[in-house]
């Protein structure tokens, strides 16, 4: 894989690139691989994310499997009275809109009966690192027990507990392209720099 000739590649860590095949392009947020893996165009890339970039151009690079951007994860975060889980979900929005988070995600305010509630934050599998890092710095905290990963949000899932509220946060809007956009892009070797 030939990697195209970066200006500042420190800024381009926590990006991806696309392997086409006979091309590559640098550049694409993880909203924008998730759209290209389900155009029938593009859904036999590779993928990879840039973990450190120097300023030679020398990039540390992973492979990230396809299924990642189609799986969730997420946080339950449990509360024992409804007051206790609103506020835990408020504070949670609150942060949401002072700094956007890492990526597109769910938060919703459940019951399950019994005097239980939870606070459910579910996003794309592959930020979970990041989301991780979002909540560290907003220094968001709860006073209950917390669950994570794949198989809590599959437990909340099968649990069907009463959303008594919900809100989609999202990530910095202007960084996703539309599919059409990213089809028509696809040539290009830079998808964007960063500023």
């Amino acid at each position: 894989m030939k990697l195209p000739q970066l200006e500042k590649p420190q800024k381009y860590v926590g990006l991806y690139i696309f392997d086409f095949g006979d091309h590559c392009a640098v550049g694409y947020t993880s909203d924008e691989i998730a759209l290209l893996l389900e155009s029938e165009k593009c859904a036999h890339g590779k993928v990879y994310k840039i973990h450190r970039a120097s300023p030679d151009g020398t990039m540390e690079i992973k492979g990230v499997p396809a299924e990642t951007f189609q799986l969730e994860k997420g946080l339950i975060f449990y509360a024992d009275n409804g007051k206790t889980a609103n506020d835990d979900f408020q504070r949670l929005a609150d942060m949401a809109e002072q700094t956007a988070p890492p990526c597109r995600a769910k938060l919703q305010l459940a019951d399950y009966g019994n005097g239980r509630f939870a606070v459910a934050l579910i996003y794309p599998a592959e930020h979970d690192d990041d989301v991780s890092s979002w909540l560290i710095k907003g220094r968001y905290r709860t006073f209950g027990a917390v669950e994570g990963g794949f198989g809590a949000v599959q437990g909340y899932y099968d649990a069907q507990p009463r959303v008594l509220e919900r809100k989609q946060l999202w990530s910095d809007k202007s960084r996703c392209r539309s599919t059409e956009e990213l089809l028509r892009d696809v040539n290009k070797a830079v998808q964007r720099r960063p500023a």
